[in-house]
């Protein structure tokens, strides 16, 4: 499979966000801060994007190379306990490589965003059922809805040093609408951190996205279950 490409097969400009905050820190979104308009990707950079397992394992370690990616290796939804005391660095690497199954036909665990052609992000999307964390909490955002079929949740974005601050999580945003339609999902759901005016939020939060990417990416608000926590939900018409 090439490398999708939004916008019928042309290659289309990163978005800026309109009016979202988006500081993409340390391997995750680490702080939120008003975007500055000048330090926005120049036009005419490409965004493309593949199934994991349809890159190479070299573009999704340059992804997770650095920062807190590199540390959790997106397991952090993936283990029913805490992640950091029930597994261990060598058990979440090898998980990472597993579940991205580069290479192998079949399920894969996420996709990966290229600018120019260059690997640069990570966006995290699976059936609802295959994050065992959703399941385990007692929050009741992690759990709503469960007689709902053919959920798929987007759970975690990465943006390698180099890219932050360019938009490119508005593009990973985009591409898991496009995803899901193809691998025949019928809801997909988001769980982002809508911090208050002028408050900053920890990388550990934030790296399951802000609320602004999600909407500008067409999905709605489903609930507000705590403060700052939204669970977003964005219906697709699931292609034939």
């Amino acid at each position: 499979m090439a490398p999708v490409v939004r916008g019928e097969g042309l290659t289309a400009p990163i978005l800026s966000p309109s009016n979202g905050p988006a500081n993409e820190g340390s391997g995750y979104i680490d702080r939120m801060t008003e975007v500055d308009e000048g330090t926005l990707s120049a036009t005419g950079q490409s965004f493309t994007w593949l199934p994991a397992n349809q890159a190479s394992a070299q573009d999704v370690e340059a992804v997770f190379a650095t920062g807190g990616a590199h540390k959790c290796r997106c397991q952090a939804m993936k283990v029913p306990g805490w992640i950091w005391r029930d597994t261990t660095q060598e058990q979440r690497d090898v998980a990472l490589v597993e579940q991205t199954a580069c290479g192998i036909d079949g399920p894969t665990s996420g996709l990966i965003g290229y600018v120019d052609g260059e690997a640069a992000g990570w966006v995290a999307i699976e059936p609802r059922e295959n994050y065992p964390r959703l399941w385990s909490r007692k929050q009741p955002w992690m759990r709503m809805d469960p007689e709902l079929e053919g959920v798929w949740s987007v759970t975690c974005f990465v943006v390698r040093k180099g890219f932050r601050r360019s938009g490119l999580t508005y593009e990973l945003a985009a591409a898991t609408i496009e995803y899901g339609e193809q691998v025949g999902a019928h809801i997909l759901e988001g769980y982002p951190i809508e911090p208050p005016p002028g408050k900053t939020v920890i990388w550990d939060e934030a790296s399951v996205g802000l609320l602004q990417v999600f909407l500008e990416a067409g999905y709605e608000v489903a609930a507000s279950p705590t403060l700052r926590r939204r669970v977003v939900r964005r219906q697709l018409h699931t292609r034939q």
